[in-house]
């Protein structure tokens, strides 16, 4: 995986699981939705960068 796609992804994610948390603390449905919607692109770039690893092995 390139390191400044990883990067990418794994900032996406913690991002996402802060906007989360503060979402839950404060009550904001919204922000909580956002945060998952964060991680999900995360996970997916992180997957998307996994396989394109094992393709070009």
């Amino acid at each position: 995986m390139s390191g400044e796609e990883k990067a990418k992804a794994k900032g996406e994610q913690a991002k996402g699981k802060a906007k989360e948390a503060a979402g839950r603390l404060v009550g904001n449905e919204r922000l909580t939705a956002e945060g998952r919607a964060e991680q999900a692109k995360g996970d997916a770039r992180q997957a998307k960068e996994k396989i394109k690893d094992v393709l070009k092995d």
